[in-house]
């Protein structure tokens, strides 16, 4: 955080900006988060309302401290967000039986922008962007595909429709190499125009998730981090939007 910002003002604390120092570098993947956002046809579009503003506080609760709250109907799918494999499994375990472990942990992050819907993004490509990262893949790695669909296209309608996803192919090269959770930044990890979810479906066969609609991938793209992006503790959840960071010097990343 720059020094030069005041004290007290645009979020920093009164006593002073060193407050906010951390040790860790770290990279923000999650999109902003409000109504009439795209959002993926079969789900509810959010909707946002004021419960009461800061006077109405003090007018209708007779409180001398104002406070301010506003209501919020969502989908579990809205904006940033990872799946509980319950989505796409009738059988498989919900937000609430599965281990946070699937959401946090080494990973890295694969440059495949150069790929335009409707292309897909085959295992000869994963190979190349694997190479030219110099990173190895690893068994329990959580993979984010930087496809650059966000940095191009949000927040146009054109985000839901003209996006590239993974091949089955692709997703079964990740899914067998023992990726735990497949990242991208785009509305859906599968295709714009494949109607039958296959990546979802390679998910479904190996018990893994994925995690959708992530920003600042280029931020991160050829490196190993720490990533965090935990779901709400929603029972029986289908899925959760989160708050994705990526640490850059914490546990997890490559050693400088």
């Amino acid at each position: 955080m720059s020094a030069n910002v005041q004290a007290g003002s645009g979020g920093v604390p009164l006593l002073g900006a060193e407050l906010l120092a951390r040790d860790a570098e770290l990279v923000d993947l999650t999109g902003e988060f409000f109504q009439g956002m795209p959002m993926f046809a079969l789900h509810q579009a959010p909707f946002i309302m004021v419960n009461h503003t800061h006077e109405e506080a003090i007018t209708r609760l007779g409180v001398t401290l104002p406070f301010s709250a506003n209501n919020l109907l969502i989908s579990e799918h809205t904006g940033t967000h990872t799946d509980a494999i319950y989505e796409y499994d009738q059988d498989g375990p919900t937000l609430s039986e599965s281990p946070l472990e699937y959401y946090y942990g080494s990973a890295i992050c694969l440059d495949v922008s150069d790929l335009r819907f409707p292309e897909r993004i085959e295992p000869e490509r994963l190979e190349r962007a694997l190479a030219e990262s110099g990173q190895e893949l690893r068994k329990g790695d959580i993979v984010l595909l930087y496809t650059g669909t966000h940095e191009r296209l949000w927040p146009e309608q054109r985000y839901i429709s003209e996006y590239c996803g993974l091949s089955e192919a692709g997703a079964r090269w990740l899914a067998e190499r023992g990726v735990v959770n497949i990242g991208i930044d785009a509305v859906s990890i599968d295709a714009a125009d494949d109607p039958d979810f296959l990546g979802h479906i390679v998910c479904k066969e190996f018990h893994i998730v994925n995690t959708e609609s992530l920003t600042n991938l280029s931020k991160v793209a050829g490196k190993r981090f720490l990533y965090l992006g935990l779901p709400l503790a929603i029972r029986g959840g289908t899925g959760s939007p989160i708050r994705a960071v990526a640490i850059l010097n914490g546990p997890g990343a490559e050693p400088s």
